[in-house]
């Protein structure tokens, strides 16, 4: 038998960001109760900034019956002079029995001790209660508060719990709330509790007083009013997936809105405007023949009528809002850039100034200019010089995420080219994982220098990353480095590189740094682990060599057959061994021997790594008639140290691009 189940879990406004942030997890978890409950079954879950709800429209009446098993030690362990030893007591207590009850039986030729328990399922009325409270204690919001006098905790005070098997309300007591049949309604309409008879009545209650309980209806609701705002007004708005979700998140009843603000706040940069309006305000920006307009969409929560009111309350806000930001951007027009005062900021304790961290990285630019070919030495150490300078403006104090950007245009307002200008502005690219790359060599270079910098500042200082924490961004300038330098296509050795620039650092032990940028490879490509990790065996640290040996290795192993065929290799890998002598060619007393040579000589030609490797791969049958054939440990000493000389030549070559010794598949 089957019931439909109506979980809600009233509270007080989640904060977006923490729910978002844990929402994956949420149905995952109940699932996991339901299973340790033996009571899974399907559900639909939804959310709005004050309630958690499940629906599960065939929930079972009660656990199914069952049997558990425990096995104890052999009898004659469990048994000392015909009394029980601590380790049958021991099995008595764990089995909840008593020694008339004890069973034994034969398990692979022992006598052990043995019980067969039957275990009455329990109804849902009976186990539910335990199961809410285990699910909300699961939850991990990130911070807890406590609400009256109670102890217990949670995200935000739970205000109601409403429990129903169809029409039946369960009845128990959770975190100082007693369970009921009501929901809070929208409070534009009623701040008090509404009753519903059943569960059909809920959803109808919630519906008919402006609650949209799927986010899913939210989404599309909003983003069909956006549409038609588009339509009426010529407009475009700002595509913001981040900013979409978490308006869906901290609204019940959506509704979008269109406001405006004066045309001469157009004369700020976009990017303040835009991060003004959405960090401060969570408006969506909007563009009208593809220039920033003023005007501004946000989404009210609010049921009335007539929303005039709440678009000019809004339109005030921005107002003074944009009203700071104009004047920091007129004041630091009149100050612009100044890079001296960058030595009283402070960058990291060990590290120096800004200042410093300017010079180091014009120091790493240099020495990256000689190996790109770069001629534009000079701009690029000006646009490194300035590069920081804008910590000390006003908006970015306001704005901290517009470090750079505002730089670029204080920069142009001085007079700079329009490459030292770009550079500044795309400094910090890429600056997460989806992120645009710097649009040019020159920009790539001021890019790459301070990464460089940072990564070598840190580490050696000993800031290195612990496991999930990574402070100062860390592997995400390691993956920078390596997709700047893919980018540019450029060959750039890291050993080489290290070795110039290292000296204006703290002695540290460079291999783990270089091992720290090579593990970012592993989340570039969707291929086996081992491939990256044979690549990165045979000790190459040419960024753009060891991508192409990856790619090479990863566009062989889709080839027909090549698990079959890399079986020979694995083979003749596992046993090359550094010989005592040169291979000589006089030594060779077998046919399989001079044609296996004769082949290898030829995969010598090419440069092409996919060649190499295709070529390579081609030995297969003679090296397979040399393992048929010819014996290598025989008696004779220069002979078994010839045979063994040749195979591990054609190691050897393979582990110019790869350790394949290292491949598992």
């Amino acid at each position: 038998m089957s019931k439909n189940l109506l979980i809600e879990i009233g509270v007080e406004e989640l904060p977006a960001l923490p729910l978002l942030k844990e929402l994956p997890n949420i149905e995952k978890k109940w699932n996991e109760v339901l299973k340790n409950y033996k009571l899974e079954s399907e559900f639909k879950f939804y959310y709005t900034p004050r309630r958690l709800v499940f629906f599960h429209q065939n929930f079972k009446e009660k656990q199914e019956n069952s049997f558990v098993e425990f096995i104890g030690a052999p009898k004659n362990i469990a048994y000392k002079d015909g009394k029980l030893s601590n380790a049958g007591l021991s099995f008595l207590q764990k089995a909840g029995i008593s020694e008339e009850e004890l069973e034994f039986k034969e398990l692979k030729g022992k006598e052990v001790l043995y019980y067969k328990k039957y275990i009455q399922g329990k109804t849902s009325q009976e186990i539910l209660p335990l199961m809410i409270e285990n699910f909300l204690k699961s939850l991990n919001f990130g911070k807890s508060m406590r609400w009256g006098a109670h102890t217990f905790e949670f995200i935000r005070a739970i205000r109601s719990i409403a429990c129903l098997l169809d029409d039946e309300v369960l009845e128990f007591e959770l975190y100082g709330v007693k369970s009921s049949n009501k929901t809070f309604i929208h409070r534009s309409i009623s701040y008090d509790l509404l009753s519903f008879n059943n569960i059909q009545a809920y959803f109808q209650i919630l519906e008919e007083n402006y609650i949209i309980l799927d986010p899913k209806k939210r989404k599309e609701k909003i983003l069909n009013e956006f549409k038609a705002l588009e339509q009426k007004h010529f407009i475009n708005i700002t595509q913001d997936d981040e900013l979409l979700d978490e308006i869906i998140a901290i609204t019940e009843y959506p509704s979008a809105l269109l406001g405006n603000f004066d045309k001469n706040y157009l004369e700020i940069p976009k990017e303040v405007i835009i991060t003004s309006m959405r960090e401060n305000q969570r408006y969506f920006a909007v563009f009208k023949d593809e220039k920033l307009s003023n005007h501004f969409i946000v989404v009210s929560n609010s049921v009335c009528k007539d929303y005039t009111q709440i678009i000019e309350g809004n339109e005030r806000v921005l107002r003074a809002r944009l009203s700071d930001a104009m004047f920091f951007w007129k004041n630091d027009l009149k100050t612009g850039l100044n890079p001296d005062k960058l030595s009283h900021i402070t960058y990291l304790e060990n590290l120096g100034s800004m200042k410093d961290k300017c010079l180091r990285e014009e120091y790493i630019a240099e020495i990256l200019c000689q190996i790109y070919n770069n001629l534009n030495i000079k701009d690029i150490k000006t646009a490194i010089q300035y590069s920081k300078a804008d910590l000390n403006s006003q908006m970015v104090y306001e704005f901290t995420n517009l470090q750079g950007i505002m730089g670029s245009y204080y920069a142009k307002a001085m007079g700079f080219n329009e490459a030292i200008c770009l550079a500044i502005k795309e400094q910090y690219l890429p600056d997460g994982e989806n992120s645009k790359l710097p649009s040019n060599e020159f920009s790539s270079i001021v890019s790459l220098a301070n990464k460089l910098d940072t990564l070598l500042g840190l580490f050696s200082i000993g800031k290195l990353p612990s496991g999930s924490k990574d402070p100062y961004a860390l592997r995400r300038a390691a993956s920078g480095v390596l997709k700047i330098i893919l980018n540019t296509k450029k060959d750039l050795d890291l050993d080489m590189l290290f070795s110039k620039i290292s000296k204006n650092y703290k002695e540290f032990n460079i291999q783990i740094l270089k091992d720290f940028i090579f593990e970012r490879l592993y989340t570039f490509y969707e291929v086996n682990a081992s491939f990256i990790k044979a690549v990165l065996s045979s000790k190459n640290t040419n960024i753009v060599y060891i991508n192409n040996a990856i790619k090479a290795l990863i566009k062989l192993s889709q080839k027909e057959n090549f698990n079959e065929n890399f079986s020979t290799f694995k083979r003749l890998a596992n046993i090359a061994s550094k010989p005592k002598y040169p291979l000589e060619k006089t030594l060779f007393t077998q046919e399989e021997e001079m044609k296996l040579y004769e082949a290898f000589l030829n995969t010598l030609n090419f440069n092409d790594i996919e060649e190499k490797l295709t070529s390579l791969f081609a030995l297969k049958p003679f090296i397979d008639n040399f393992f048929d054939k010819v014996m290598i440990n025989v008696d004779d000493e220069k002979i078994k140290n010839n045979r063994q000389a040749l195979v591990y030549q054609i190691y050897n070559e393979f582990l110019k691009i790869a350790d394949i010794k290292e491949v598992s598949l």
